[in-house]
């Protein structure tokens, strides 16, 4: 007689939505199905094993799910476990590069039962600019196949929105906020730019949006071009992309924009 070979699971990289922490008047969410496929809300509604980000976000992803596609069981039977945050002053390791990394193998256990895990971030595709690239990093080693779907992200809507060279193109997120050292990389990132002819897209926490422009304004040539990304897929979102001389020209007619609680994305190419 033939043994039986239990099949095993997959981990499932589950887009989500870009609005968390961003409806500030109590005003509802944009509807789900507005900003992911209907497959995607129908892979979510099956699945019992999740890593998340987050558990409290990932239960209110979970609740508007099943208001569009009701789960498959009930939210208490989910099983939603955390990903270990970095040990303080480790994070270059979060990011996917650094010294030491922690062991996630115990994260996977349910694939070897045959069971699906689905690894969710906060915002936009898990493990792009997101610590949930090292799990996905131990499903490979441990042999589990990993499977991505599709959803909202903001860097490459971002980059889409902005008219920037979309060929060649770098993610560098955070650059330091102490002044000099940000001008100091602010300027290696535009020499790289205008020798590469690549663009470079920042990051910055929301209440340091206004902050990062002004630096950007200051720090970069008046012939560089600079986009500015906020609030994508949401009604508010805007997308504005100036040579620095003409920002610096309409800065009074950007105060207070981008929003201080709205996520942004900052991207610059140099001439």
């Amino acid at each position: 007689m033939s043994e039986v070979v239990a099949k095993q699971g997959r981990l499932i990289l589950m887009p989500n939505t870009l609005d968390l922490g961003t409806v500030a008047d109590g005003s509802p969410p944009p509807d789900l199905h507005d900003v992911l496929p209907m497959g995607v809300i129908r892979r979510a509604a099956e699945l019992r094993f999740w890593v998340v980000e987050n558990a409290k976000s990932a239960r209110a992803f979970l609740k508007r799910v099943d208001q569009v596609m009701p789960l498959g069981c009930p939210l208490q039977q989910i099983t939603l476990t955390e990903l270990p945050r970095p040990q303080k002053g480790q994070s270059d390791s979060a990011r996917g590069g650094g010294r030491t990394e922690p062991d996630l193998g115990l994260l996977l256990a349910p694939t070897q039962a045959g069971n699906d895990v689905g690894l969710l971030s906060e915002a936009g595709l898990p493990a792009v600019a997101d610590p949930g690239a090292l799990l996905v990093k131990a499903a490979h080693r441990l042999g589990v196949s990993v499977v991505p779907l599709s959803g909202p992200s903001s860097l490459m809507l971002a980059l889409a929105a902005s008219g920037l060279n979309g060929q060649s193109f770098a993610f560098v997120g955070y650059v330091p906020t102490e002044t000099s050292e940000r001008a100091k990389r602010l300027k290696e990132l535009e020499n790289h730019s205008r020798r590469w002819q690549q663009t470079q897209l920042l990051i910055e926490t929301p209440y340091r949006n206004a902050a990062l422009l002004a630096a950007l304004m200051r720090d970069l040539q008046p012939t560089t071009w600079l986009s500015v990304s906020c609030g994508l897929t949401l009604s508010a979102e805007g997308v504005r992309t100036l040579r620095v001389a003409d920002w610096r020209k309409e800065a009074a007619a950007f105060n207070a924009w981008p929003p201080a609680h709205v996520p942004a994305v900052f991207s610059f190419l140099a001439t």
